[in-house]
């Protein structure tokens, strides 16, 4: 929720007339819950509930039918709906640790293209990546973040 919070917060305050979603891929767990009898609401229909709470508006919700296992993947997604769009800006909002990462495939991915990719960081991410060696919580980003990076560095990152 730290990343939709950030988004409420940006729409609010008049940056972003749009907030876009995207869906995961989800876990096996799903289906084996759903086989069952039990439905869990998908990550995407949680956070748009948690929008409107917020007061964002259902009109200004954006959720793509697309299915994302990525961060590449997410890329082309955005790409797409702001070229259908006619979007000149996007503001992408993430976690601290994932900046540049998500920066490397949002940056290849609108190469070309005449829209503005602005990367923000939420404030609601309790990491400290100034400090990361003295918490376990940003030890852990640096090691997950860290491989993801190296790989994205040398053009490896799908």
């Amino acid at each position: 929720m730290d990343r939709a919070l950030e988004a409420a917060d940006l729409y609010g305050r008049g940056y972003a007339p749009r907030i876009v979603l995207s869906r995961q891929v989800p876990e096996r767990s799903f289906a084996v819950l759903a086989a069952r009898g039990i439905a869990i609401p998908a990550d995407a229909e949680v956070t748009r509930e948690t929008l409107q709470k917020l007061g964002v508006p259902a009109e200004a919700i954006v959720v793509p039918e697309a299915i994302h296992d990525n961060t590449a993947q997410e890329a082309q997604t955005l790409r797409r709906l702001a070229l259908e769009n006619g979007w000149h800006r996007v503001i992408v909002v993430t976690s601290k640790y994932h900046l540049r990462r998500a920066g490397f495939a949002l940056r290849r991915e609108f190469r070309g293209a005449p829209i503005e990719v602005a990367m923000h960081g939420t404030r609601y991410d309790d990491v400290n990546p100034d400090r990361w060696w003295t918490s376990r919580k940003d030890w852990r980003w640096v090691l997950s973040e860290g491989g993801k990076l190296l790989a994205y560095e040398l053009g490896l990152g799908a």
